[in-house]
């Protein structure tokens, strides 16, 4: 099924290519030696990625996937600098992360809305002949040509920034939690079905304070593997700071169904074993205090777990003061380190500020990838560019002609 949610495409990216400085020797009635005043190129058009909250998924891209930047004007006589090349801002989404399509090497991640970084360089322009007078060389007939332009194909992958990442099987209650606590409101219904797009929503909490919780489609037992929809949307995990583990309490083992979803993280990437961890059991107005005091025997003791129901409202709000207690420690260290990866000078205080996504593991987001997870994107080709054939060099002056070297041309017969 065709969806909106796009988030890794394949673009080509290319700089322009710096202009030719000019060789133009100064001509004029009362000045016979009027030496070189050749002027110098322009430099080539930068390519830079721009951070814009506007935009959620990479679907702007899917269908513009050659970025090119303008190419330097040549220089001119009478030290004219040739213009520069436009720059080519690329809009996408805060959460995107580059790599080379080629090697799977990270390049760059936006983070926040404004954040500007620049992927290619444009060449440099070439230096005009009045920068090689000297005594000896009085009148130098040569100039520098421009700089080439970059050329890369690249990987844009989009994870998400949220506090709180929910991990679980298809259909234990995470779309519904999510629209009950959240300003998101995911499909959800009578039915068995699972969520095939993440979505993003705040969670309100006392004195006006507030968290970003992020709903992942289900994970089932293989999904590091590429069963299922699990590797597809395991890489929006990599920017939560919590993780909350979602388990229905009408499952036959609570503790072995943890186990396979920890395993699966731990397949996809060890280190995000290094993030705190709560488990929640949903479902909860479908048993009895005398049921949930057996079940919690079996639960896991090395994390904190609550019973809850987000249809009937049950332990909703202990479930919030003990996000909000795990996340505080995180903000503190944030704000004691002065590293706030997704929203520069506007993140996250000791006093709670609303809504800005934390992240304290950067070595998850900023390791290379492996290209096999590239494979389902189809190959591009660069397209020719009609700008990148050599100019015809311009004669700035008749007596340039002495320095073209002499063709022949076949006459009509």
């Amino acid at each position: 099924m065709e969806t909106n949610f796009i988030d890794y495409v394949k673009i080509v990216c290319r700089s322009g290519k710096g202009g030719r400085g000019s060789a133009h020797m100064h001509r004029a009635k009362y000045a016979p030696n009027g030496g070189p005043d050749g002027g110098d190129g322009g430099r080539g058009g930068h390519v830079y990625l721009r951070g814009n909250r506007n935009y959620w998924t990479l679907l702007h891209l899917r269908y513009d996937r050659h970025i090119f930047a303008g190419h330097g004007g040549n220089g001119g006589k009478n030290g004219s600098h040739g213009a520069d090349g436009e720059d080519r801002y690329i809009d996408v989404p805060c959460g995107t992360v580059v790599y080379d399509a080629d090697t799977g090497r990270f390049l760059c991640d936006v983070t926040h809305d404004g954040q500007i970084v620049q992927l290619l360089k444009g060449g440099r322009g070439g230096l005009g002949n009045k920068h090689f007078a000297t005594a000896t060389n009085q009148a130098p007939r040569y100039a520098q040509p421009g700089e080439p332009m970059q050329e890369q194909v690249v990987v844009m992958e989009l994870k998400m920034l949220a506090d709180v990442g929910l991990v679980g099987f298809p259909n234990a209650g995470k779309s519904t939690l999510v629209n009950a606590i959240s300003s998101a409101h995911p499909k959800i219904a009578g039915y068995p079905f699972t969520t095939l797009e993440p979505s993003v929503g705040v969670v309100r909490y006392r004195d006006n304070r507030s968290f970003v919780m992020a709903d992942i489609p289900g994970i089932i037992e293989g999904a590091s593997e590429g069963k299922g929809l699990g590797l597809r949307f395991l890489r929006h995990i990599e920017r939560n700071a919590l993780l909350l583990f979602m388990i229905p309490g009408d499952t036959d083992d609570i503790r072995h169904d943890y186990e396979v979803l920890l395993n699966e993280l731990a397949t996809y990437n060890p280190e995000m074993l290094q993030k705190r961890r709560l488990l929640a059991i949903t479902k909860a107005d479908l048993l009895d205090e005398e049921l949930m005091q057996m079940l919690s025997a079996e639960l896991p003791e090395d994390l904190p777990c609550l019973f809850i129901s987000a249809v009937t409202g049950y332990h909703i709000t202990e479930l919030k003061d003990l996000l909000w207690r795990e996340l505080e420690p995180l903000r503190l260290h944030e704000a004691a380190v002065g590293d706030f990866s997704a929203a520069g000078s506007d993140a996250s205080t000791a006093d709670g500020a609303a809504g800005v996504p934390i992240s304290f593991h950067p070595s998850l987001v900023h390791a290379d990838k492996n290209l096999s997870d590239f494979d389902d994107l189809e190959d591009i080709e660069p397209l020719d560019d009609a700008d990148n054939d050599e100019e015809l060099e311009i004669i700035d002056d008749l007596e340039d002609l002495d320095d073209i070297e002499y063709v022949e041309i076949e006459e009509d017969k």
